[in-house]
């Protein structure tokens, strides 16, 4: 195991009984401290037919401030957009991260918007977490052949300060995880475990915006036009596919991210699979956030209990939300809240340790003839 430790606290959230915005399920929450410094989570409701919004509910705590259960508070978005809705009813709001940039002095909100031509990324930013304004569909300029405009795309964040671009240049940066043909789970399960992992249409990237940090105004938001390559599937729990996970947090250690990795699972007696979904810690330079100094050899958190194990899409932990504990003075504690097999939320304290253990490379060992030249 890594020097991260992780315990679960528990099912915060599960379905409501009778409301119908959660009867196909409650997961995948954004979380933030608003104004008010409470705890506000943003969790995908799934109604009948798969069509999805983004709640609000504010978090409540137990005397020793563990997280125990929340409070409803209505919806934050639900599908209304034309890049939000599909033909003939359907559509989606879904999987928010929430992130407050300094710069902006405004919440930003990136989510999943399922629009007619698929996922892909939305965004919209809000001055007090109640009352959201959309700025559309993130845009991607495309990159040495590589065309992030128009393939589906999903988990994006972004951080709360400007980064360094590959040349130098302080600029908005987002994560993100591309779904180019043939890189989801379902389609690299059927390929042998030895295969070679395509970089370029397997791994999570930073994009850079310039806009967003020159002063201009939120409604403004511009082109992501600079990329750099981040990371690819290394390890076996992370063969099949790696994505996004928490928003970047800054730590003793750097940015800290929980990620998410999809391994096959063999069912007993039986010549088939399922695919699991866990979560892995990565570390990333606090002035140079495109170089990784630490990443998981193992998942910190597995699908271990029967609401991880069982329900919508089972044996999955997705993380998306996370709390530094700084309200109790505890700034190396982590509160994680993630999705429970899509159907329910938990959460789990991550304790920071005091130096960085041991982790595996950022890319494949067969990776050096494959990188030159595909990032800045």
């Amino acid at each position: 195991m890594s020097g991260f430790q992780l315990h679960r606290l528990g099912q915060i959230m599960a379905p409501e009984s009778g409301n119908p915005h959660e009867i196909e399920g409650v997961l995948n929450p954004a979380a933030v401290r608003g104004p008010d410094g409470g705890l506000y989570l943003f969790p995908r409701l799934v109604a009948a037919g798969n069509i999805s919004r983004i709640g609000i509910a504010r978090v409540r705590f137990n005397e020793a401030g563990d997280p125990t259960g929340v409070e409803r508070l209505g919806i934050a978005l639900e599908p209304e957009a034309d890049y939000e809705c599909v033909p003939h009813g359907g559509g989606g709001c879904e999987d928010p991260r929430i992130t407050f940039m300094e710069r902006l002095q405004r919440y930003v909100m990136t989510y999943t918007a399922l629009s007619p031509l698929g996922p892909r990324i939305a965004i919209a930013v809000s001055e007090d977490l109640f009352h959201w304004q959309r700025l559309g569909l993130a845009t991607f300029e495309a990159y040495r052949g590589i065309d992030f405009a128009h393939v589906d795309n999903k988990d994006a964040s972004v951080f709360p300060v400007a980064i360094p671009n590959h040349v130098g240049k302080m600029q908005m940066a987002i994560l993100h995880r591309p779904l180019f043909a043939g890189s989801r789970p379902e389609e690299t399960a059927c390929e042998p475990e030895s295969r070679l992992v395509d970089l370029d249409h397997e791994s999570i990237w930073i994009s850079y915006c310039p806009v967003a940090v020159d002063g201009l105004e939120p409604h403004q938001l511009g082109l992501f036009n600079s990329h750099h390559r981040l990371a690819t599937p290394v390890s076996p729990w992370e063969r099949l596919k790696i994505g996004g996970g928490t928003p970047p947090v800054l730590t003793r250690h750097g940015w800290l991210i929980l990620y998410h990795g999809v391994s096959e699972v063999p069912e007993p007696g039986r010549d088939t699979h399922h695919l699991r979904y866990s979560a892995g810690v990565m570390v990333l330079s606090k002035e140079h956030p495109q170089t990784i100094l630490y990443r998981s050899p193992q998942p910190v958190l597995t699908p271990q209990s029967p609401e991880e194990l069982h329900g919508t899409i089972p044996n999955v932990v997705f993380p998306t939300g996370i709390d530094r504990r700084d309200d109790l003075g505890q700034p190396d504690r982590f509160d994680v809240y993630y999705g429970m097999a899509d159907s329910r939320i938990g959460v789990a304290r991550l304790e920071v340790p005091d130096e960085l253990p041991p982790g595996v490379a950022a890319d494949p060992p067969s990776a050096e003839s494959q990188t030159e030249g595909s990032s800045p």
